[in-house]
Parts: structure tokens; sequence; C-alpha cells
């Protein structure tokens, strides 16, 4: 894994206030945060050389839906990592998420009253070390 890829966090969220709020926060971090508000744009902006190893994924998107979105990035990028960052209390993994290494603890509900946990996990699957 090359250290431009684990250097970048994507976040894919619809909703400017949270996605900005959460770029901040994960740039105060020091990590550096590449955020979008559709999945067309992260594509594009991947495909334009853009790399990372972690993606916060909205659920809910313009474009189409972040279970599908986050089966063409695995797809694409077989090396990323996905944190579900979602405001429906009912959303549950489907089985090939799962099967692609997503458990329970990747999903974050909305809002977030503390966002040191989901930095934290971003630290870990970034290779950057243990919260």
């Amino acid at each position: 894994m090359t250290t431009a890829m684990m250097d970048w966090v994507l976040i894919v969220d619809d909703e400017a206030m949270i996605r900005e709020n959460l770029k901040a926060y994960l740039e105060d971090e020091g990590l550096r945060v590449a955020a979008f508000e559709a999945v067309t744009p992260a594509l594009d902006w991947l495909q334009r050389g853009g790399s990372c190893r972690v993606c916060i994924m909205d659920m809910r998107l313009p474009d189409m839906d972040g279970n599908t979105a986050i089966r063409i990035l695995h797809h694409r990028y077989p090396l990323m990592a996905f944190l579900i960052h979602t405001g429906s209390s009912s959303y549950s993994l489907p089985e090939d998420l799962r099967a692609m290494g997503l458990d329970d603890g990747c999903i974050y509900h909305k809002p977030l009253t503390d966002m040191g946990p989901l930095a934290a996990e971003v630290r870990v699957l970034a290779g950057e070390g243990r919260p």
C-alpha cells in the first residue's frame, strides 16, 4: 500500500453541514480529507488520481445508494476500507458487504455527539495505529 493511499480519507455525504463538520474535524486531527456530496464526483476524483485508504459513506445520496457505491468502490479499489455514516436507525448491512469485511462496528449513526471514536477508527483503518 502506498503512502499516498494512506494519506487521504474520502467522505461522501450529501448533507453539507455534516460533510463539512466531519471534514474539518478529521483535518484538525491531521488527516487529509477529500469530501464530496455524491458518488459520481468522488469517483471522478479517484479516476483523476486521487487515492485513499478509508471512505466514510452516507447511505442516502442523490446519485446512488451507499451500498451500491461501496460495491463499486470495493471492486475498483479492493484495499479501500469503509465506514458507514447514516441517519437511518434501521440500517442493516447487506450480506455481500459483510462478505467484504464490513461489520456492525463499521456503522456510525448521525448525528455523532463525539467524532473521536470515528476519527480513531479512521486512523486504525488507515494503518496509523490503534486509537
